[in-house]
């Protein structure tokens, strides 16, 4: 009875192998430590890609720049990237396509102890911001400073660029007063008591933006989609099954707690708390994206979007869902 049993199941592991090596492999470069591998772990190892009918291939990359260069050279098929990038490159004649990945965005954080009520309050203060002068998050803050107070904050303030994790170093030593970071360090302070002066995803309604719309999504060239429609379909369903199974299930989240290296219960719960917040709509709705496009050449100085880009409707990947 035993061996009949062991015997079973290397035909299944063997079965599951074969299935995988005979299917066709996507190619999808991604941060190594970065929070996108948590959706991409969960694809994997629940076999989402193969129920899919195509096997994953997860290419570790040290950055941006690096997964840029991947796409560039077909040594990848999918990157994650932004909507504005893909914009960019079409204008170019680079023909990019987008699906969305996630919607979650920045906020201004600032310590426990600060006194630092409002944007009025900021001025004079040292700033943190992760993503340089043309970070999304802080375009959005700095147009909410003009229309809400008339406040020019790159002017009145001292600017601090600088990495994400230094960032987020600098503001628990307190040599910075108030700090725009990526979602998974603010959700990491928030863990630590910071709190949050301006979220810029209520603030986007203020500024006739949709909450909604996500910034972030997968990449690929728009002639490999068109050739590889179903895999472009398989890996959007795929990204969508693992949300909803890690938006349902907390015990999906128990895999992924090494990838997560949260040091405590609370900063576990808080990432997973703000992963979850970052789920976008299965829709995506273009008139909002070009709200949001139309805001950040506005106030992007020209250094966000080139000159010559438009915001077409061919750069988001149409999936049939």
């Amino acid at each position: 009875m035993f061996f009949r049993f062991v015997s079973m199941a290397c035909v299944l592991v063997f079965s599951s192998f074969c299935l995988a090596s005979t299917l066709p492999t996507v190619k999808l470069a991604a941060l190594k430590f970065g929070t996108v591998k948590w959706e991409l772990e969960t694809i994997k190892r629940l076999r989402l890609d193969e129920k899919n009918g195509f096997n994953l291939e997860v290419v570790d990359v040290a950055g941006k720049q690096a997964s840029t260069l991947a796409i560039q050279n077909d040594a990848v098929d999918v990157i994650v990237s932004d909507w504005i990038w893909v914009a960019n490159q079409r204008s170019e004649d680079k023909n990019y396509q987008f699906t969305p990945y996630s919607k979650a965005v920045g906020s201004l954080m600032v310590g426990p102890k600060s006194s630092v009520k409002s944007l009025e309050d900021l001025k004079g203060k040292r700033i943190g911001i992760a993503g340089g002068p043309v970070d999304k998050s802080w375009i959005i803050i700095q147009a909410t400073a003009k229309k809400r107070h008339g406040l020019d904050l790159a002017a009145q303030n001292e600017l601090v660029f600088g990495a994400p994790p230094l960032l987020f170093k600098q503001a628990i030593a307190g040599e910075i007063d108030a700090v725009i970071n990526f979602w998974h360090f603010l959700a990491k302070l928030e863990a630590k008591g910071f709190r949050r002066v301006v979220d810029v995803q209520d603030v986007a309604v203020e500024l006739g933006l949709s909450a909604d719309t996500p910034l972030l999504g997968y990449v690929f060239k728009e002639k490999w989609a068109a050739k590889n429609r179903e895999l472009a379909e398989g890996l959007s369903a795929a990204s969508r099954e693992a949300k909803s199974i890690l938006a349902a299930k907390d015990s999906a989240w128990e895999p992924l707690k090494k990838l997560m290296k949260a040091k405590t219960d609370k900063e576990f719960v808080t990432l997973r708390a703000s992963w979850r917040q970052g789920i976008p709509n299965d829709k995506f709705d273009f008139a909002s994206a070009q709200a949001m496009f139309d805001l950040m050449r506005t106030y992007g100085d020209g250094k966000l979007i080139k000159s010559k880009t438009e915001l077409d409707e061919g750069a988001f990947f149409a999936s049939k869902q």
